[in-house]
């Protein structure tokens, strides 16, 4: 589990000379159960080519059969991003030669989709940058190659075909990005989004988010968009902000030696942050698109679209701006916690189980986070350790005095393998904090007399003093006093204080 940082440091367009114009292509693997048109398993990580039967394999007599789960995923996507649904459309057989495509052709969606238009905002709350979406359509993944190249321990490229006919929204921009940058916010909040929704895991290193880049330039204040090229398959939102920029520099050193973009289909290296030219860009009547003659069209239903409704949640933005309003949050502890959608989950479990919401945020932003990261804990593997109750119990350590700051993440760090509860955690293990005056009345004496010469600086107006001392009464008690009382008594002695 992680907090996310709720802004990045702006990348800018590599060169100025030239306007990018970006549009994104992501597929979103979704979350279903089975395929998209049959009933073999969804899931990731089985032994090669053991999910498979006639229908996925596209075997002679196999029919396809719509999943009722995609349909209702592409519903609340659409409904989330302000899109309209079609209540017909027409699914369709594209039609072109993978290895990995068992078929030979892709059942998807083509003049006919599910979804068309909606936005989906990539700015700041009360700042907004609406980017236009321009469809979203249902189809099925292919398989997948295992090149030698890459594995290196066999000479044959292998093909795996479970992941053929895995369900897929295919999520189209309009061309509106306008840097690396851009790109980058719109699959950051677009992962967060569907992450939310519950339609997929949106883990881009196991394929269930992929993203192909369109990119083209034109001159500053221009009309018309220069050509375009796509850069395919890229699989993490970092390699597609590098890609892009990539991808900017080389057509403008092409622009401005007089020379002329090609339009064609590009493979990154991110090892290496280069470009190779895969294939010549295939343009529509390439796929020879027909519709799929096995299935009727799409009909959504009022009861579809009403399932649909009820079943979206609470949205980041809305949810941020309660945790604000409602729970006194500052604007930044907002955003950080509700970038993803359990971590919000568990800090409202641990607030509902009694701890303030600002100490709740601090842990979870902080410790918790830290700890996840270096152990790689989901916020399931982080509720086994720390759940609700038990973290609630140590923020309130805090609350009632009983240990300091410092102290309290040693108790956070000893709960990790202590099952214990964390008051007594802190009281087994010596970290509960003298809160009494008179036993820390001759700790400060003993302080001030072996420190006689800042004692005397302090009471002479040099306040700087006063932290030496206060520093060196924390030494003497091991961190253990209470810091307002430790500074009220050390005044005390000095002569300022009551």
């Amino acid at each position: 589990m992680s907090a996310p940082a709720a802004s990045r440091s702006q990348v800018g367009n590599p060169v100025s000379a030239w306007e990018p114009v970006i549009g994104l292509e992501v597929h979103i693997q979704l979350r279903t159960e089975s395929k998209m048109f049959c009933s073999c398993a969804n899931r990731f990580g089985a032994e090669p080519n053991t999910l498979l039967c006639p229908v996925c394999l596209g075997l002679p007599g196999s029919l396809p059969v719509l999943n009722e789960r995609a349909v209702g995923s592409v519903l609340r996507l659409a409904l989330a991003l302000g899109a309209e649904v079609h209540r017909r459309s027409i699914f369709a057989r594209k039609n072109y030669f993978y290895p990995d495509m068992p078929k030979n052709y892709q059942i998807s969606q083509y003049d006919e989709p599910v979804v068309t238009g909606g936005t989906l905002d990539i700015g700041e709350r009360g700042a907004p940058r609406l980017v236009p979406i321009h469809r979203c359509h249902l189809e099925e993944d292919t398989g997948k190659s295992f090149h030698p190249e890459k594995q290196g321990d066999r000479r044959e490229t292998r093909l795996d075909f479970n992941r053929a006919g895995v369900p897929l929204i295919e999520m189209v921009s309009e061309p509106a990005l306008a840097s690396s940058d851009e790109a980058y916010r719109y699959l950051t909040r677009l992962r967060q989004l569907v992450r939310v929704l519950g339609i997929t895991d949106g883990d881009m290193e196991k394929g269930s988010l992929r993203c192909d880049a369109n990119v083209s330039l034109r001159r500053p204040g221009a009309k018309e968009l220069g050509t375009k090229t796509e850069i395919k398959n890229l699989n993490s939102i970092r390699a597609v902000e590098r890609g892009i920029e990539a991808e900017i520099r080389r057509q403008a050193a092409i622009l401005d030696a007089g020379g002329r973009v090609e339009q064609c289909t590009l493979l990154y290296d991110v090892d290496h942050d280069a470009l190779a030219v895969m294939r010549s860009k295939e343009f529509a009547h390439d796929y020879r698109y027909f519709p799929e003659p096995d299935l009727p069209p799409l009909l959504v239903s009022d009861a579809a679209l009403e399932t649909a409704r009820r079943e979206l949640p609470e949205l980041p933005a809305a949810r941020a701006e309660r945790f604000e309003t409602a729970l006194g949050l500052p604007a930044y502890d907002a955003d950080v916690l509700t970038a993803d959608y359990e971590v919000a989950g568990y800090f409202e479990r641990v607030v509902a189980a009694g701890a303030e919401p600002k100490a709740a945020s601090n842990w979870i932003m902080g410790e918790v986070a830290r700890v996840s990261k270096e152990r790689g804990w989901s916020v399931a593997d982080v509720e086994k350790t720390f759940p609700p109750a038990r973290l609630a119990a140590l923020a309130d350590l805090g609350k009632r005095g009983l240990v300091s700051g410092n102290l309290a993440k040693e108790v956070f760090a000893a709960m990790l393998d202590d099952a214990g509860e964390p008051e007594a955690i802190a009281r087994a293990r010596g970290l509960v904090q003298e809160s009494d005056p008179e036993a820390l009345r001759p700790l400060v004496r003993q302080v001030l007399a072996e420190n006689a010469g800042p004692a005397e600086e302090f009471r002479a107006g040099k306040e700087k003093a006063f932290g030496f001392l206060l520093g060196q009464l924390m030494r003497a008690t091991g961190g253990k006093a209470n810091p307002q009382i430790a500074r009220d008594l050390l005044r005390q002695e000095l002569g300022q204080g009551p």
